[in-house]
């Protein structure tokens, strides 16, 4: 069934993971209306001579120079000194996600765009039809010019583009999907690239991923717990109350509902190594910063990210600094952070598992013949390649300005790295968190105790159905994906923290 995204309603992150498939995109009456409404005075703007970026100027730094006369080149001119990316190109859920969100910012009727820009862009997306965009080039200041320029070009019939996921020259990509080559003006070309669509895209991905994570590691930290006999009252609530931090308190909660019934073994030390007894503590601090990055992509995209802005009802054309990418290059940031510490936590908890020293006497490295066979030894080493890849690419983007464009752009937010880069490691968390839970399903196989509480052993059953016992070894990579698959879809009462307030005290 395919999804119907309304253009007058609020954008959702669902919407942009529905967008790697067709969509329909609905151009309602209300946004046709305001998108003429702009277009007419755009025209009336033009026609008084007033001076408008991008329509009667040169860009950038040339914007002292005047523009083309002719607006259908000044397309092309506009168009064509972008075409300087380098690099692979972009997954394409993250270019379809971004073509939504210029639809969708371009929808507010602030642009000055044609109207048939956005029927362009909702055909483009009913279809399997993706721009080529390469994924270097964008610095997150005036926009993303370099990739939406690509993206631009491709809509035209120019470049290249992906149809049913083979890559074509774009002309022959259109021709196959039914779609006609787009034609623009100057600031029809201006608006679809002068904006953080990629940004906000990429950023908005990142999250919606780090969250399915970070839920899933509570839940199987919950079972490592159980597995291990751990005494429960690193949950209490009056500890946790006593704490003060609101996404701790929301997290223990949490995962406290998951370990109702949890009995104790009696055998393990009072306190447990920092990896379990710390857990509510790291993760409600990764719940806090999470939910300011919800509140940063909520804003993106709600928000109209191009330059100039047009007011007909106010007769005004403003220009300024919307396409400033400097919120998301900050969330971006902390979303590395986050990503970072709960995959530290995961590889830790991993560690502890497989080490017949602290593991309550199960097998080194949870082998079924230790010796004749090997169990988690590949796993944990991947495992601690992983955490070390995402730690060292972990330095902010979003501080590191470098002046350029001839000091026109002489800060720069660099949001486009930092959503990128936090997409990358975001794939790299789920695949720790898919090895700690292939570890917690071989801990049950070779002797760690029958979970106590229900929530837990629903997990367990979970896992088992999906990952057979390395018994004997065999190639473990497809297992580890299946068992992150799993524990992230798992509905053991968690829901996510930042739709609601605090619960549970």
């Amino acid at each position: 069934m395919t999804t119907e995204v309304d253009l007058a309603a609020p954008l959702r992150i669902a919407d942009l993971s529905a967008a790697r498939d067709p969509v329909k995109v609905v151009v309602g009456t209300e946004v046709r209306d305001r998108v003429t409404t702009a277009r007419i005075f755009l025209s009336e703007v033009l026609g008084d001579d007033r001076a408008v970026y991008g329509s009667t100027t040169g860009f950038g730094a040339l914007v002292g120079y005047a523009g083309r006369a002719d607006l259908r080149d000044q397309a092309d001119n506009t168009l064509a000194h972008l075409g300087a990316g380098h690099g692979p190109d972009l997954a394409p859920e993250v270019v379809r996600a971004t073509m939504l969100i210029r639809a969708w910012s371009l929808a507010r009727g602030a642009s000055g765009v044609s109207p048939h820009v956005i029927d362009a862009l909702a055909a483009m997306l009913a279809t399997t039809f993706v721009p080529a965009v390469p994924r270097l080039g964008s610095v997150g200041a005036s926009g993303d010019l370099i990739p939406l320029g690509a993206a631009a070009q491709a809509l035209r019939g120019r470049g290249h583009a992906y149809l049913d996921g083979v890559r074509l020259p774009a002309a022959e990509a259109l021709r196959r999907a039914g779609l006609e080559p787009l034609p623009l003006d100057g600031r029809d070309a201006l608006a679809l690239v002068n904006g953080t669509s990629l940004t906000t895209a990429a950023t908005a991905l990142a999250l919606n991923a780090v969250r399915a994570s970070h839920r899933a590691v509570q839940v199987l930290t919950c079972l490592l717990a159980d597995l291990l006999g751990s005494d429960p009252q690193f949950l209490d609530a009056r500890l946790l109350r006593a704490y003060g931090h609101p996404g701790a308190i929301d997290v223990a909660a949490q995962m406290r509902r998951i370990s109702v019934g949890l009995v104790p073994s009696g055998s393990r030390p009072l306190q447990e190594p920092y990896s379990i007894r710390c857990a509510p503590q790291l993760l409600g601090a990764a719940e806090d910063a999470l939910r300011y990055v919800d509140a940063v992509v909520r804003a993106d995209l709600g928000s109209v990210s191009d330059n100039p802005l047009f007011f007909p009802d106010e007769d005004l054309v403003v220009h300024g600094g919307n396409f400033f990418g400097q919120p998301a290059a900050f969330a971006a940031d902390l979303l590395s952070m986050v990503v970072a510490q709960v995959g530290n936590l995961a590889e830790r908890q991993l560690d502890l598992l497989v080490d017949p020293n602290r593991n309550g006497g199960l097998p080194p490295m949870l082998a079924a013949g230790p010796g004749q066979q090997h169990g988690l030894q590949g796993v944990q080493l991947a495992s601690t390649a992983l955490i070390t890849e995402i730690r060292r690419d972990a330095m902010p983007a979003s501080m590191q300005s470098l002046p350029t464009n001839l000091h026109n752009q002489d800060v720069i937010p660099l949001g486009t790295q930092a959503a990128l880069r936090a997409l990358d490691q975001a794939r790299l968390l789920h695949l720790i968190v898919g090895s700690l839970a292939v570890g917690l399903r071989q801990a049950a196989y070779v002797g760690a105790r029958t979970p106590t509480a229900a929530g837990c052993a629903e997990v367990l059953a979970a896992l088992a159905a999906a990952v057979p016992p390395v018994d004997p070894d065999r190639p473990l990579e497809s297992d580890v994906r299946r068992a992150a698959d799993v524990v992230e879809r798992l509905e053991t009462s968690l829901t996510p923290l930042s739709q609601g307030g605090h619960r549970d005290a």
